[in-house]
Formats: structure tokens, sequence, C-alpha cells
């Protein structure tokens, strides 16, 4: 999979996990299509794990691989961060 369609997958999942988790996180567009790219990773490994195809190009099955793995990310961060506010 080349850079491109990494960073365009990325920003789709990234955006798509923000709509799906409404709330307070950190970043514009360049933080949400690292979060996505990310959770391309950790969605590819899990589903990996469970003897699936991670993500496999620029295709809708990678888009929700990675929106899977960018939720659980965005889960992880607030669960990290708990009750505190950021300044």
């Amino acid at each position: 999979m080349g850079v491109i369609s990494w960073i365009v997958v990325g920003l789709i999942a990234g955006l798509l996990a923000k709509l799906l988790m409404p709330g307070d996180d950190p970043g514009g567009l360049i933080i949400t299509t690292i979060l996505g790219m990310a959770g391309a990773l950790v969605g590819g490994f899990l589903v990996g794990l469970l003897g699936g195809a991670g993500v496999t190009g620029f295709n809708i099955w990678s888009v929700l691989v990675a929106t899977l793995g960018a939720v659980i990310l965005l889960a992880v961060y607030r669960a990290l961060l708990g009750g505190r506010r950021r300044v």
C-alpha cells in the first residue's frame, strides 16, 4: 500500500472514529489523519490475530479495520485521560 493510500485511509478512518465517538479530543486534520493511520496498525494487528486480513490496500475493508483501530485508540486515550481536563 502506498504512502498516499495510507494517508487517505488514515484520514477517512480518523474522521469516522471521531464521528462514532464524539467528544473533546485534541487535534485537527493532521492529528485525525495520524489517529487513523495508527488505527490501521492497531486494527490490522487485532484482525490478524483473529485470522482475518488486516489492512490490505485502499478498499472498504481496510477503512473498516482502520476505523476499528482508531476507535480503540480513542477509547484508550479517553481512559488514560480520565476525568482530567486539558488546559
